[in-house]
């Protein structure tokens, strides 16, 4: 899935408070292991000491990167900045920024080869790898390049969203993020009117920030979140399809709090009291804040989908923060109706201009950092120090102890996907490969009643894993068909809590009786994916 928005830099933070907020906060917590520190052209990268740090892309393969996503081939697309920090307005008629794509062509782990896919892009501020091509956010638009001819540049350029409002930081719109569910997310910022239709018909006439969602193939929109803070970013999902952001000013400023990480209860009103939620429902006060993290302009996040961390069943995220100069690291643990996280510091680097902008899961099981250096001074006051040289790059974490056969088919090429059947494609949903992964889960929707009736004879097995169960039940909300409920249905009454809540879940986004949509059954549920 993927994909990041810069924007969380758009945070408006004085130089001042920055300093004094920045201290010397411990890196671990207690239960974490020692510490290493890696240097790469003169960059200090304090990390666990299980770990080992590689810069695996820089100038002249790219410069100025904002947010990256892999791709089904296995390649890496970048959201490439020019540098420019001239008013939106302009830099929407100039288009001076662009899409670009990184090959490892030696297979050692370092990206070798660099092609442009799109020139002409307004300040692109998140990326999202689909069939062909990619969605990316080019405010005030989310656009769908594709290379339909194979040549490796987008000849097919259409909006795929647009939400006609562009203010002075361009914090309008990030994203988009897929969900597990395969609708679309993104994130409306900024305070400007929005008015758009929703999935039931009514229409929407807002100032807030949200998250909003719609099926890849276009059409209504829903809200999923409400909030008076500035600038929700980036969006994640736990494997129980839980939704979690990042966002600047979450609350008012004060005891070095302002910046957080959220877990958004669809529906919810969450941020700063502001008069842009008013006329929003809610049924009492605001959301709680599940994770402050202080002025750190956060952006990127990401669950950790590898055994890198060798947790137990807890849900880990990481958390890009330009202004701190690090990723964080936020183990999840149940709390109430809600969560709580285990917080501390995975990677963090010891000069001003390194501006971490994403996080983000590799095919082989490792994790690329995102630093888009420093050339970002649009609407941020702490980049207006001489950055000018910091030209940013990408980094590879993985662990120190193990050995990534760059060799082995990590995109799952040598798999028969156009002829193999539901029976084959079930096991691969947990596959160790993520690209396997989400290539299978493509293939049974694809294959719709046929899967149906597979999972259906194999989803109650004695030897299903919980995580194979609840990859079935994702399947299965795609499809969305009348026997694909009744078997989502069913799971409702399993013993598993997590089985369980998915399936709840599943069934409460189905569920609708807006005549406008497909898919009617005869308990008159009806899908906003509009039966894909």
């Amino acid at each position: 899935m993927r994909r990041l928005p810069v924007l969380a830099l758009f945070g408006l933070l004085t130089l001042c408070s920055f300093l004094a907020c920045k201290g010397d906060e411990p890196l671990l917590d207690s239960k974490s292991p020692t510490l290493a520190v890696t240097e790469i052209d003169g960059l200090k990268l304090s990390h666990p000491a299980n770990f080992k740090v590689t810069k695996v892309a820089s100038t002249p393969l790219v410069k100025w990167p904002i947010c990256a996503d892999v791709g089904r081939d296995g390649r890496l697309y970048i959201a490439e900045s020019s540098g420019s920090n001239a008013p939106v307005q302009q830099q929407l008629q100039e288009k001076t920024h662009r899409i670009v794509v990184l090959d490892d062509r030696d297979r050692d782990g370092r990206y070798d080869h660099r092609q442009v896919f799109a020139e002409k892009m307004m300040f692109p501020e998140g990326i999202l790898c689909i069939d062909r091509g990619v969605l990316v956010c080019a405010p005030p638009q989310i656009w769908k390049l594709q290379d339909l001819d194979g040549d490796g540049t987008a000849e097919v350029r259409e909006v795929w969203f647009d939400a006609k409002t562009l203010t002075g930081c361009a914090n309008d719109l990030h994203g988009p993020y897929r969900g597990p569910d395969g609708l679309i997310y993104w994130c409306k910022g900024a305070f400007a009117e929005q008015t758009h239709k929703l999935v039931d018909g009514r229409q929407l006439v807002t100032k807030a920030s949200h998250i909003f969602r719609r099926p890849l193939m276009g059409g209504e929109l829903e809200s999923v979140m409400t909030g008076g803070m500035d600038n929700p970013v980036e969006v994640a999902f736990d494997q129980t399809g839980n939704i979690f952001f990042t966002s600047t000013f979450v609350q008012h400023p004060a005891g070095g709090f302002r910046d957080g990480l959220m877990h958004a209860v669809y529906g919810g009103v969450y941020g700063k009291d502001h008069n842009v939620i008013d006329g929003h429902p809610k049924t009492g006060d605001l959301m709680p804040i599940m994770t402050h993290l202080g002025p750190a302009a956060p952006a990127g996040v990401t669950r950790v989908e590898s055994d890198l961390l060798e947790t137990s069943d807890a849900d880990t995220l990481l958390v890009a923060q330009f202004n701190l100069q690090k990723i964080s690291m936020h183990r999840l643990e149940m709390s109430g109706g809600g969560f709580k996280t285990v917080d501390s510091d995975f990677l963090r680097g010891d000069r001003l201009e390194f501006h971490p902008t994403d996080i983000l899961n590799d095919a082989d099981g490792s994790l690329l950092a995102i630093d888009t250096g420093g050339w970002y001074r649009l609407c941020c006051p702490t980049s207006h120090l001489d950055q000018s040289v910091a030209e940013g790059g990408i980094y590879r974490i993985e662990r120190a102890d193990r050995t990534i056969d760059r060799n082995n088919d990590w995109i799952g090429k040598d798999i028969p996907w156009e002829t193999i059947d539901s029976a084959e494609t079930i096991p691969l949903l947990t596959d160790s490969r993520k690209l396997v992964r989400q290539a299978a889960q493509d293939r049974l929707v694809a294959l719709g009643n046929d899967s149906v009736m597979a999972i259906r004879k194999t989803i109650d097995g004695p030897s299903i894993s919980l995580q194979h169960r609840v990859s079935m039940l994702w399947v299965l909300s795609r499809i969305a068909s009348a026997d694909a409920q009744q078997i989502i249905r069913e799971q409702i009454g399993r013993d598993e809590p997590r089985v369980r809540q998915v399936a709840l879940q599943i069934m409460s986004t189905l569920r609708s009786k807006d005549p406008v949509l497909k898919g009617f059954t005869d308990e008159g549920i009806v899908s906003p994916h509009e039966l894909r």
